[in-house]
């Protein structure tokens, strides 16, 4: 698996008066997908936090290319861009069911250590469900 899909209608609520996605819910998007990119691995913030790790995310970039409205069904494909170390770099695409390309992204999250509240590596039980990723 190089990438992993997910599926998101676009709620009335993510859209202006004119039925436009508002520009700060493609961060939200790519969210949900590296969110379900870590549940095809069997993991979950929740876990992880349970196991005390965070993940914050210390950077966030998007490329707008074409409008998401309301109603449509999105795919987000997201990719792992490196093996982890201290951090995680997840790349994102984001299309509709016209196959149109709204925008690409990137995001870096951090592994912190949530008792020292401390940057740490990743953690074992991760880089082991990684093992026979292809990048």
């Amino acid at each position: 698996m190089n990438f992993y899909e997910t599926e998101i209608r676009v709620r009335y609520g993510e859209t202006d008066q004119m039925g436009i996605v508002y520009h700060a819910n493609y961060a939200i998007y790519f969210e949900v997908g590296r969110t379900e990119w870590l549940r095809a691995f069997g993991l979950s913030y929740s876990q992880m936090e349970a196991e005390g790790i965070m993940l914050p995310v210390i950077s966030l970039n998007i490329n707008y290319k074409n409008s998401a409205r309301y109603d449509d069904v999105l795919k987000v494909k997201t990719r792992l861009k490196t093996m982890p170390t201290a951090s995680i770099e997840f790349e994102y695409e984001l299309v509709n069911s016209d196959a149109v390309l709204l925008a690409t992204g990137s995001t870096t999250l951090a592994f912190i250590n949530m008792q020292k509240n401390r940057p740490t590596r990743c953690p074992k039980y991760l880089l082991d469900k990684l093992q026979n990723y292809s990048l």
